[in-house]
């Protein structure tokens, strides 16, 4: 672990602004609320995920990142709730439903509750408040926007939404582009918008999610790339791609589909224009100096996230490096 002096010193003087996706994302923000207060890191979540099924709206970053930060995720899966029982999807596929997306019984809750609240008239960033301050969050977790903005993927000639093709057809179809529908009208929140021009700002933490999904799509809002450029704060984003490989989800595989070399290197090229520091594994040691002739700063440390100590350790050492020249 960090040293303890070290530690306070960050409590006291840090202030970070995160974007994550769902998973990966998830694992480093939850190190990073040990380390951080309430009033020191704010969690700008992905939101062009987000989808209805069923007649709910499903916000599957946002979800993983409460579940994950309330310390209620499943920790086999990486999404949903430990402890999930699946008597409604049972009963659903008997009568012939959709079940390819699944939803376990207790997580049909925070839908149930979410979608009520938003056809009341309620706002995403609203209800997402609600929602963590029952599940004891205090750190606040943001939505990219309260309108809506969809991921959709172009395969084969046609447009298809991102949970089709992520969930239902299992990535299998060969990606030709991405577009964010909604995304040149809708409005940042000003919750972790108007950080972004603050000098008190320290860093933004770019946690380890797909750049093209989890990433773009924030970027895509009128305004937030051209203030990531312009902020003072520092901007460091951590790899997603460990040797050659995504941890999870689909970012090595629209690496390559999309043209990009897949490793660590093809994630700096692809961040190079707005990014300061470029995090990556030990496993990728030897891309460091190529990484640094595209003009990114590395630094290399264990960013396999499989337990909490490993969560704290890569959130203090990412820290660490805030206030270092």
């Amino acid at each position: 672990m960090m040293d303890l002096q070290v530690t306070a010193n960050i409590r006291e003087s840090t202030r970070v602004l995160a974007i994550s996706g769902g998973v990966g994302g998830a694992k480093l923000a939850l190190g990073l609320s040990h380390l951080l207060g309430p009033e020191q890191l704010t969690i700008v979540a992905n939101t062009a995920d987000d989808f209805e099924h069923l007649g709910l709206h499903i916000s599957p970053d946002l979800d993983t990142l409460m579940y994950t930060l309330a310390g209620l995720d499943n920790p086999v899966q990486g999404w949903g709730l430990d402890g999930e029982s699946w008597t409604v999807m049972d009963a659903l596929e008997a009568l012939g439903g959709e079940t390819w997306f699944r939803l376990g019984d207790r997580d049909l809750a925070t839908h149930l509750y979410r979608s009520a609240q938003l056809r009341a008239g309620r706002r995403l960033s609203e209800v997402t408040r609600d929602l963590c301050s029952t599940m004891l969050v205090e750190h606040p977790i943001v939505p990219m926007t309260d309108d809506v903005v969809a991921t959709m993927i172009e395969t084969g000639g046609s447009l298809i939404s991102f949970q089709d093709y992520f969930v239902k057809q299992s990535c299998a179809p060969s990606v030709q582009s991405i577009s964010f529908v909604g995304a040149e009208r809708a409005q940042p929140h000003p919750l972790w918008f108007n950080q972004l021009f603050d000098s008190e700002l320290d860093a933004i933490i770019v946690c380890p999610s797909n750049p093209f999904v989890s990433v773009d799509p924030i970027l895509s809002l009128p305004g937030v790339r051209d203030a990531i450029r312009e902020t003072s704060a520092r901007v460091i984003a951590v790899s997603p791609i460990i040797g050659g490989q995504a941890v999870k989800g689909p970012a090595a595989l629209m690496l390559k589909q999309l043209g990009h070399d897949v490793s660590a290197w093809g994630v700096g090229e692809y961040y190079r224009e707005w990014v300061d520091t470029l995090v990556i594994d030990q496993l990728d040691a030897t891309l460091s100096a190529r990484i640094e002739d595209l003009g990114l700063k590395v630094e290399v440390l264990p960013t396999m996230m499989n337990t909490l100590e490993e969560r704290v350790c890569l959130a203090a050492a990412v820290l660490e490096m805030v206030k270092r020249p």
